[in-house]
């Protein structure tokens, strides 16, 4: 989806500064969802979330083999006594779509040249009754340029439990309101959009209970466009932990774990059949390890 108005280009100079303002933002939310994580990892209860108390692990990488400059990003991962793995990663990168992909990426068929960055995460956790997560915000330019992103909420639980749709429901308020504060008609297309692109074909069922999704969010506009942008990553940052942290108290039994597993594997599969941010990644020449840290650390298929 494109909203783009009739707007002049940006000269070379003002997309520059676009570019690295868009990189900026996506690297400080890291720092502060990580630094959010982190304080859960030590106020959770010995109890029942034994041991040391995690702490995310850093490894830059690079795009390409090193002769010129393509970018790259920092991988941020950690398991935790609380988040059994999430990955928290940044990246900028640079270069040529190859042919056959350039003609897949809007504005790229033109002119295969490309700039990406962007902030994407997921966290799998250790407690069934704790939601997964996923959210990522990214702005993209060939010959034109556009914000995407979202975030949506994976439980691993029958979410129609009355605890568990109270989780459902804050998270789709939040996204909900984040919409509502830049557009009337963002929230309703957006969480559509949500609902059929998460959607796992071969199974005929939902990956998780939606959030939002937009992409090529090209108003024509850029300081409205990235302001929503910044709305979303802020809206993840302050309802994901929230719930997290109402759930923290909550013990599990092998019943919840063994469900938990097995709706880790439907994620896996969509992750592996569907995903475009996945295939985007792997097409780019991104870092191998950091896209597929979306895989949850243990899944089942009975």
């Amino acid at each position: 989806m494109s909203d783009a108005a009739s707007a002049p280009a940006p000269s070379p100079e003002a997309l520059d500064a676009r570019r690295q303002a868009a990189r900026a933002w996506f690297e400080n939310l890291r720092d502060r969802i990580c630094a959010a994580f982190e304080q859960i990892e030590d106020d959770a209860p010995d109890a029942l979330y034994p041991g040391a108390p995690g702490r995310f692990e850093r490894t830059p990488w690079t795009r390409g083999d090193g002769t010129e400059d393509q970018g790259g990003g920092v991988m941020g991962l950690m398991r935790g006594r609380v988040f059994e793995k999430v990955g928290v990663h940044c990246s900028t990168v640079h270069g040529t779509f190859s042919e056959g992909f350039a003609k897949q990426v809007r504005g790229a068929a033109e002119d295969p040249r490309f700039f990406a960055t962007g902030v994407s995460l997921i966290a799998h956790m250790r407690n069934p009754h704790v939601p997964a997560a996923h959210m990522n915000t990214r702005f993209i330019t060939t010959t034109v340029n556009w914000f995407g992103g979202g975030m949506d909420l994976n439980p691993t639980q029958d979410y129609q439990r009355s605890e568990h749709f109270a989780d459902a429901r804050d998270f789709h308020a939040a996204a909900k309101a984040a919409c509502d504060a830049h557009d009337p008609d963002y929230h309703a297309r957006f969480k559509a959009w949500c609902d059929e692109y998460f959607w796992v074909k071969h199974r005929n069922e939902p990956r998780g209970v939606g959030g939002i999704f937009y992409d090529h969010l090209d108003t024509g506009d850029f300081d409205a466009d990235f302001a929503f942008t910044k709305d979303v990553g802020e809206a993840f940052l302050t309802i994901y932990p929230e719930i997290v942290r109402r759930r923290l108290d909550t013990a599990w039994t092998e019943a919840d774990r063994e469900e938990q597993l097995v709706r880790r594997g439907r994620y896996a599969e969509f992750n592996l059949l569907y995903d475009r941010g996945t295939k985007f990644g792997l097409e780019t020449g991104g870092n191998v390890e950091a896209i597929l840290s979306s895989m949850p650390p243990e899944a089942r298929w009975p």
